[in-house]
């Protein structure tokens, strides 16, 4: 990882592959538990509409693009580790993990919960469809502004 002198420790590398653990493994947890939460409620609502299925896999799809948003701020932290590697970058890097990984994990709680509710609701009152998925395109766009975050700290 280059150099180690005074400005830069030994453990300097460690904080920066904190963060492109931390953006993988929260924006993961939060799209498996948008995943899952959501597919109870598809599940749920093909006991009375069994033709909505593919139509209820929105929240699913939107829960899975949260993942990719960690996928793409860990793979742009590793590529940025190179031999002038110093602390400030590091911890930039680890500012920018922690900020899309958090903010993907709140917004795959509310796919999760939004999608799981608003798919049950949907097939007994086909109107509420429409109002799902603006309320899922509020959630998701919580993972959007940990993204933008993060790339703008990676970035400088």
């Amino acid at each position: 990882f280059g150099r180690m002198g005074d400005e830069n420790p030994i453990y300097t590398p460690f904080f920066g592959v904190m963060g492109a653990a931390a953006a993988v493994a929260f924006s993961g947890l939060g799209a498996a538990y948008g995943t899952a939460k959501s597919g109870i409620g598809i599940s749920a609502m093909a006991v009375i509409r069994p033709e909505w299925i593919i139509k209820s896999v929105i929240p699913v799809i939107m829960a899975g693009i949260l993942a990719i948003y960690g996928l793409v701020v860990g793979c742009l932290i590793a590529q940025g580790m190179g031999t002038d590697y110093n602390m400030a970058k590091s911890l930039r890097h680890l500012g920018a993990g922690l900020s899309v990984g958090l903010s993907g994990l709140a917004a795959g709680f509310a796919i999760g919960v939004v999608g799981d509710a608003g798919v049950r609701s949907t097939a007994q009152q086909p109107q509420m469809f429409v109002g799902m998925i603006l309320i899922l395109i509020f959630a998701e766009v919580l993972g959007l502004y940990g993204l933008i975050v993060s790339l703008i700290l990676i970035t400088r």
